[in-house]
């Protein structure tokens, strides 16, 4: 694993997927590796109440109905389509349900305008063909046909990018089962075993792009993660995966919980101020969702690791914030100042801190992009 860039769930929490399944006695649907309860549990963590031998870690921070409700649908015979904004988590609870369900979360297909009927069914190796001609042996499954044919679960990212004529190939997959292939004059079906689901997410933000048709509707269960509001909850978020990234770069770097607090106050501040603007001219183009608040964060750490003095300071995170959330030049740049300068800096004249500190640094990251 520590050859690997990102290791995918299955990988990186193999220890964890094994002990569970050692002790697992419940039922299981299908083929699953691991039980409705036991994936749940690898998904949000281990309790006291829980009784086990060991703890297990949480890796998906948000509400468990969500988690329980997309458990029950993989284990029915529909689709499970998460929806919700950027940065909500929706990949990452897909990669963990895929890996804890059939230990192989990396059947994946990415949604794109490029993206062809091919690219969820099968293509053709040309070579083969020329030489052999057309044949089983010679066709080259996609990531979904191999879920189909293992009883293993196939993702489908972004859905809403891919055409309508991809996502009218997806309709007969989930509503028979099977995928024909005219080409071959025998063994022509490829059926898909107990234990195939398809795992679609979708981002909120592309509506009207490619819009779902009413049947491709029906036949997922909609599950939407809403951008996580809860200020502990986030706070778990952005250190777990701080921590993380700490780990994985191997650098030894405190993160003052004042400076965390900067943060979490920043993007709530910012997301009020979105929800009260009046027009989107007057909103950030950032979805300001958790996973960009992780992301300022890890730019402010690796800055201060390579360039800095070893040690995360205000001015060092308020520059990273103003490089990661201006995408639009003027527009974003003055909503970020209009914050600086109406919220920051009265609030650093009253309680201080690491307030006037970051307003200095918002506002020498403005003047330098400006």
């Amino acid at each position: 694993m520590s050859d690997l860039l990102r290791a995918p769930a299955e990988i990186k929490y193999a220890e964890e997927l094994d002990w569970l399944e050692s002790i697992d006695d419940n039922p299981k649907p299908f083929s699953w590796r691991l039980s409705p309860k036991m994936v749940r549990l690898f998904i949000l963590g281990s309790e006291r109440s829980d009784g086990l031998e060991r703890e297990i870690s949480q890796k998906w921070f948000g509400d468990r109905s969500f988690v329980e409700r997309s458990i029950v649908t993989l284990a029915s015979d529909r689709g499970l389509l998460l929806i919700g904004d950027p940065g909500t988590g929706k990949s990452w609870l897909a990669e963990l349900l895929s890996a804890a369900i059939c230990r192989n979360s990396t059947l994946v297909v990415q949604g794109t305008a490029g993206t062809t009927e091919d690219h969820i069914k099968y293509s053709w190796n040309v070579s083969m063909v020329i030489a052999k001609g057309q044949s089983r042996e010679s066709m080259i499954p996609s990531p979904i046909m191999t879920a189909m044919e293992t009883g293993a679960i196939g993702r489908f990212e972004e859905l809403t990018r891919s055409t309508s004529d991809v996502q009218d190939a997806l309709i007969s997959i989930l509503s028979e089962k099977y995928v024909s292939v005219p080409e071959l004059d025998s063994d022509s079906i490829v059926f898909a075993q107990p234990g195939f689901s398809i795992i679609a997410t979708a981002n909120s933000r592309d509506r009207g792009v490619n819009d779902l048709s009413s049947a491709l509707k029906r036949r997922f269960n909609f599950v939407r993660i809403p951008v996580m509001t809860n200020r502990k909850s986030e706070a778990e978020i952005v250190r777990f995966r701080t921590e993380e990234l700490l780990r994985r770069h191997q650098i030894e770097l405190d993160l003052p919980p004042t400076l965390l607090d900067v943060l979490l106050q920043s993007f709530a501040d910012l997301r009020a101020s979105a929800a009260a603007a009046g027009s989107d001219d007057e909103k950030l183009e950032s979805a300001l969702s958790t996973a960009e608040q992780i992301g300022v964060l890890e730019d402010a750490i690796l800055h201060s690791n390579f360039f800095g003095e070893r040690a995360l300071t205000a001015r060092t995170l308020a520059s990273s914030l103003v490089g990661s959330l201006a995408r639009r030049e003027p527009e974003d740049l003055a909503i970020l100042n209009k914050y600086l300068h109406g919220v920051v800096e009265p609030r650093g004249k009253e309680e201080g801190g690491s307030w006037p500190e970051f307003l200095e640094g918002g506002r020498d990251a403005i003047a330098t992009l400006s």
